[in-house]
């Protein structure tokens, strides 16, 4: 990506006001940019130019003015989409197999913090900052589109002019490609957890040589015959070892994850009929078993034999990758689990690795960017929202009780669909202010706020965002701070 420039038509003379983001001041192609924030907290797109056609595209009020003309305008989702036109670093581009961050923001507020951080650590890391899944959204009222323009806005307020990712989260169905791709993302992640048969994993080889019998082949343009002779007794050697294809693991793997592959492949066919300029990523991250070494080489074999191409692959890895907290498991064994299967990545593709709810797991991110040489992707999605909870601890601690007592009483209806080990009966029910300043640094009660985020938004949703405005600052020296860490270990195998 260039850097940005002035262009044809020099822009007048351009004088931000008080409350102007001075990194967010930027000239490119006649135009000059910047946001504002006015004393109420709402914030406004500012722009000059000597020829009002590069204004154009925005919705707003242009006045004359010495030497040319001024822009002032909304935050609006149809300023965002003129904003990445005018300024074409903010569009989202595929990043292929360079190191790459996903900074989920449930909020639409932290991207700032995540810019500072990225700029902290000052390691040639590709930044995803547009990143929510589908079911984030439903729960935080957000649209596609709404993720993408608040990623948009952040990124320009703190000054961003390199290439931002932005990442179709977690999909599962048909209409959420339809979606995502009308809002302008350009990486998909397919998610068909729904369809991975969690039986196979412990069934009799009589009951999966049903499963695998009973398997729709048709969809996979194959039968079981051709399969069996195209993986049973075949070895895949890798740089320290061996993927030996036995007749029971090859059976076992096509019983698990077969009907995940039709419903990816369906997914895949409706994207690419798009036309668009994108890449893709298969995550079978979020089921309840590791992805053994000879399941990773049928899965992805199968999917490149159906025509899939895909920058990365997020498998279920050894242990235990809960929400917002540390890894749980032996970490020597997740080392062995992260150098075999970067070895297959590298051996069938090369492709990336998908490290999914890498919040808060310090003790991963050096071993995976070792094992896979920097050719990886963290994806990272509520850890922004625990740590915003930090500033509201800090700033309304009775605001931070009424949170966490919602978070308690509906811990049951949020738990679902993470793995959590949280014990809510450990948590205090009216702590003091003391208390609630730890609430954040403590397993069980970050747990359950963790996932308490769209009962607690839905429910005091305006009175957060008060106080997240008028702590702005605070709230994005929290955010870089936290991030910071999470980035460093990647810094010397970044590509």
């Amino acid at each position: 990506m260039s850097a940005p420039t002035e262009g044809p038509g020099t822009a007048p003379t351009a004088t931000p006001g008080d409350g102007a983001y001075r990194e967010s001041q930027v000239s490119h192609a006649g135009g000059t940019y910047w946001l504002e924030r006015s004393p109420d907290g709402a914030k406004r797109l500012v722009a000059v130019a000597a020829d009002d056609s590069v204004l154009r595209g925005f919705t707003g009020n242009v006045e004359a003015v010495d030497g040319g003309f001024r822009l002032v305008a909304e935050t609006t989702s149809e300023n965002a989409r003129a904003l990445r036109s005018a300024l074409p670093w903010l569009t989202p581009s595929r990043f292929g197999l360079h190191t790459s961050v996903g900074f989920g923001d449930r909020l639409g507020l932290a991207t700032p913090g995540h810019v500072r951080a990225l700029k902290a650590v000052g390691a040639a890391i590709n930044p995803v900052f547009a990143q929510q899944s589908i079911r984030e959204m439903g729960r935080c009222g957000r649209t596609p589109s709404d993720v993408l323009d608040d990623a948009t806005w952040g990124a320009f307020q703190a000054g961003w002019t390199d290439p931002v990712g932005g990442d179709a989260d977690h999909l599962e169905a048909l209409d959420d490609i339809d979606n995502t791709a009308a809002a302008g993302f350009v990486f998909y992640t397919l998610d068909p957890k729904a369809e991975v048969d969690g039986e196979a994993e412990h069934a009799d080889a009589a009951t999966i040589r049903q499963k695998v019998e009973a398997l729709d082949w048709p969809s996979l343009d194959s039968d079981l015959a051709s399969f069996t002779k195209a993986y049973v007794g075949q070895r895949l050697d890798l740089e320290h070892s061996a993927v030996e294809l036995d007749e029971e693991s090859v059976l076992r793997a096509m019983a698990k994850y077969g009907p995940s592959m039709a419903h990816a492949m369906a997914m895949y066919r409706r994207l690419t009929e798009k036309g668009i300029d994108c890449e893709v990523e298969f995550a079978v991250d979020e089921t309840d078993y590791p992805t053994k070494p000879a399941e990773h080489v049928v899965v992805v074999r199968e999917l490149q034999r159906l025509g899939m191409e895909f920058v990365s692959f997020a498998p279920r890895f050894v242990g235990r990758f809960e929400k917002g907290v540390e890894y749980i498991g032996d970490l020597d064994e997740l080392q062995r689990d992260f150098e075999v299967h970067a070895e297959i990545a590298r051996a069938l593709g090369p492709y990336k690795l998908s490290l999914h709810s890498g919040s808060d797991k310090y003790s991963t991110y050096p071993l995976i960017a070792e094992a896979t040489k920097g050719v990886v992707h963290l994806k990272t999605a509520g850890t922004s929202w625990a740590e915003a909870l930090r500033v509201i601890a800090s700033n309304d601690p009775d605001l931070m009780r009424e949170a966490l007592t919602l978070a308690l009483d509906s811990f049951e209806a949020n738990r679902k669909s993470y793995h959590l080990s949280c014990d809510p009966s450990r948590i205090p029910t009216n702590p003091t202010d003391e208390e609630v300043a730890r609430l954040m640094d403590v397993v069980d009660s970050r747990q359950v706020l963790h996932v308490g985020y769209g009962a607690i938004l839905a429910e005091f949703g305006p009175r957060l965002y008060q106080v997240w405005n008028d702590h702005e600052e605070e709230h994005y020296q929290v955010i870089a701070d936290h991030f910071v860490k999470h980035l460093k270990p990647f810094a010397a195998y970044a590509q």
